[in-house]
């Protein structure tokens, strides 16, 4: 008869690390890649990396944040490979995305199909670090600080990044700037 192995501590915890953020790294990279089975691909890249550099890690460390800069790398990455210039040619939907549920409410329930799909084209637009910082910030609810750090940029940048976003949607929307 076999002996069975102990499960060592860390992978335990990294489990509960992935059930944790699974669902937020693959939305992050669906959001920013708008290509689903890349955005996948990169989410399993970047769990792979947490894997690697978990057991002898410092446990105390904020893993959310350290997911999101390791998310937003990989997707840089991947943007920047010929694979990636290949693929994008053929097309492909970001408003597929779910973003986190906060319920039914009286204004989510009024907005039309015509509404979103002008937002998304609006969002389209907006210069990639544009759209990063407002993915961040808005959509994941990360601090101006945790935004900075995730995107290698200083605090005043991702200001200005997020300032400029807001206004060029708000303006393309046909609202107040």
């Amino acid at each position: 008869m076999r002996a069975l192995t102990a499960i060592p501590p860390w992978q335990a915890q990294y489990e509960g690390l992935y059930r944790a953020h699974s669902a937020r790294v693959g939305r992050l990279c669906r959001l920013l890649l708008n290509d689903p089975q890349e955005a996948e691909e990169v989410a399993q890249e970047v769990f792979v990396k947490l894997a690697q550099a978990y057991p002898g890690a410092d446990r105390t460390m904020a893993w959310g944040l350290w997911l999101t800069r390791v998310a937003v790398n990989a997707c840089h990455d991947r943007r920047r490979s010929t694979w990636w210039q290949w693929r994008r040619l053929r097309g492909g939907g970001i408003e597929d995305v779910e973003v986190a549920d906060r319920g039914p409410t009286p204004e989510r329930a009024a907005l039309s199909e015509e509404a979103r799909g002008q937002i998304w084209t609006v969002f389209r637009q907006l210069p990639r670090r544009q759209r990063e910082v407002f993915i961040l910030r808005h959509l994941e609810g990360c601090s101006t600080q945790e935004a900075a750090e995730a995107l290698g940029l200083t605090p005043g940048s991702v200001k200005r990044h997020l300032f400029r976003a807001v206004h060029q949607l708000r303006k393309g929307l046909g609202g107040n700037s």
